[in-house]
Formats: C-alpha cells, structure tokens, sequence
C-alpha cells in the first residue's frame, strides 16, 4: 500500500499521536510518498529517517529535491513551466495522489496546499485520514461532502479558499477522467 503524506510548511513538527501513525505506516511496510518542502514534508522525512525505515519515495519538480533527509528513492516531476507558483509546487501532489493508495494529510486549518491534495485525493476516490490540528483530532475524508462538512466548522478565508479550489478543480476534468478508472 502507497500512503501519500503531506501537510502545511509551517508546521515544523510532529505530535505523538502523528507519530504513532507514522509507526503504524512502518509497522506494516507501506510505501511512504512524500514531498520536499520544508514544513511536514522535511519533518516526515526526519522521522522516517530517525528510525532507520527506507520505504519512501521523495517527489520533487524539475530536478534535485529541495529536501532528501534518507537519501530515499525519488520521483521527478517534469514542467515545462519555470514560474514558481501554486500550480508548480502542487504538480508533484497530484502525481503523488494518483500514485497512492491512501493518503494521510496533517492540516492546520489554513494551508491551501494540504486542502487541496484532500479535495484531490477525495475526487480520485481515495481515503485520507486527515489529522486537523485545531482539534488535535483524526478525520476520516471519504468524499467530498466529508470535506464540505469539515469546511464548514471552520471560518470564512478557510471557506473562500475552499470554493476557489473546488472552481479551479471544476476547470480542470483531469481527476473526473481518472476516477472513472478506479
């Protein structure tokens, strides 16, 4: 099994009960898909490499991973484009969505990233065990209505960014056509 991991850059740390799951993750020998940036990405990856678990594959965009704590395996993602912006960064999280099996996403709330790999896991017809800071909880997301749920418990930016995902997802058929495979 393909656990697709990520969370916000400017959560540098992981609690005991991520923790836990992330044993559990090494327990059963699942593949660990993460990314590269700074924030949960960096701190998964200093975990995995602590207790010596080598089942992790690092995606990146156009060349070298900002961040390869292990020296794991790595999956690049080539673009054409060179702008660095949202679009760029989160490329490499809809690989890692399509490539997993199930996704386990630390949210604190506010990232518009970790949201959006949420929406598009859901919209692939996959699970996420979604860990929301604010109540130091674990959510299971099925579905969309999961999240439209989860959304609205949290305040107007969180639901503006929300509605501007769900549009520029709306634009854009690449999940609808993939979840048909599944």
């Amino acid at each position: 099994m393909k656990i697709f991991i990520a969370g916000p850059r400017k959560v540098t740390k992981l609690n005991d009960q991520v923790k836990d799951r992330l044993e559990n993750i090494k327990r059963n020998n699942y593949t660990v898909l993460v990314g590269d940036a700074n924030g949960v990405d960096k701190a998964v990856q200093s975990y995995f490499n602590n207790v010596f678990y080598y089942n992790v594959i690092v995606y990146s965009v156009n060349g070298k991973p900002r961040n390869n704590v292990g020296n794991w395996d790595t999956k690049n993602i080539v673009l054409n484009q060179k702008k660095k912006d949202f679009s760029y960064y989160t490329a490499k999280d809809k690989e890692m969505a399509k490539d997993a099996d199930f996704g386990l996403m630390i949210w604190n709330g506010k990232s518009r990233g970790t949201l959006n790999n949420i929406i598009n896991l859901s919209r692939l017809n996959k699970k996420t065990l979604l860990y929301f800071l604010p109540g130091k909880t674990f959510i299971t997301i099925k579905n969309l209505e999961d999240i439209n749920k989860l959304i609205s418990g949290c305040d107007s930016e969180t639901r503006k960014i929300f509605d501007e995902l769900m549009e520029n997802n709306k634009n854009s058929n690449e999940f609808e056509q993939q979840s048909l495979k599944i």
